[in-house]
């Protein structure tokens, strides 16, 4: 006469094989229909395509300054934004203070902002 504990242990064997038993017919089933969608093997390699200039040009690398400027001595303050590739803070402000006197800004109030792209 059996236990319960040892018919409890029994019947988890049993499920557990049976389990095992599905597991394996499960992996072969996969493995074949992996092996049926395989490419053909004489068919070329495909070669690594370089980003285009957009998907460059799309990474956020740098800092956005905002300055304010002025071309009259007591004019308001505009704010000027230039985007900078830079990841040095001092040489993106220093980059969008000459980017600003290029566009016709030739007084340079102060730094509003830099945000890091």
């Amino acid at each position: 006469m059996m236990t319960n504990l040892s018919e409890f242990e029994e019947s988890m064997r049993r499920e557990i094989d049976a389990f095992q038993d599905n597991s394996e017919k499960e992996k072969a089933k996969r493995q074949a229909q992996a092996a049926n969608k395989a490419p053909a093997p004489d068919t070329k390699p495909r070669q690594k395509q370089r980003p285009t200039k957009e998907q460059v040009e799309s990474y956020k690398t740098g800092h956005l300054v905002k300055l304010a400027v002025r071309t009259k001595r007591l004019e308001l303050d505009t704010i000027f934004e230039h985007r900078s590739s830079s990841i040095s803070r001092l040489e993106a402000q220093m980059e969008a203070e000459e980017a600003a006197k290029k566009a016709g800004y030739p007084i340079i109030g102060h730094l509003v902002d830099i945000e890091r792209l």
